[in-house]
């Protein structure tokens, strides 16, 4: 199943991070790196592997929309107009790739977050605009429905 676009029409919104990919004709994604000599796999761009060393031998792929929570804070001070408590989690993507995102539609309480549970990716138009008007789209990660 595609990752979900939460009543967002894509074409008008900027990516907010460069690995976040918004094509004409289709559904937002994470791109990543992989390594053709050692298989490893990165979020974004790169040149070089930080895991055999190998340079230009990386290939740009599409991550996965799905994985699995590695690590998470719930974080309770922010940077002023940021709304708290909020959880900022790591994940595990699903055929390799390890991504920070804030984890939504759960409650921001240790009981209902476990580790290893499974999580998907959507985006969404995110909550801001910058100087100049523009709007962008974001990423987060729910729990797998």
């Amino acid at each position: 199943m595609p990752p979900s676009s939460e009543n967002t029409s894509t074409n008008s919104l900027l990516p907010v991070v460069d690995f976040l990919k918004i094509p004409e004709d289709g559904e937002p994604y994470l791109e990543g790196s992989r390594c053709a000599q050692c298989g490893a796999t990165f979020l974004g761009e790169r040149s070089a592997c930080s895991s055999c060393g190998a340079r230009d031998q990386l290939e740009s792929i599409r991550l996965a929309d799905q994985g699995e929570l590695y690590v998470y804070s719930i974080v309770h001070r922010s940077f002023p107009g940021v709304e708290v408590p909020y959880v900022s989690a790591i994940v595990d993507l699903e055929g390799g790739g390890t991504v920070k995102g804030n984890l939504i539609n759960v409650e921001p309480e240790p009981e209902q977050i476990k580790m290893g549970m499974p999580v998907e990716l959507v985006f969404k138009k995110a909550p801001r605009k910058d100087a100049e008007g523009n709007e962008y789209l974001t990423y987060y990660f729910q729990p797998k429905s």
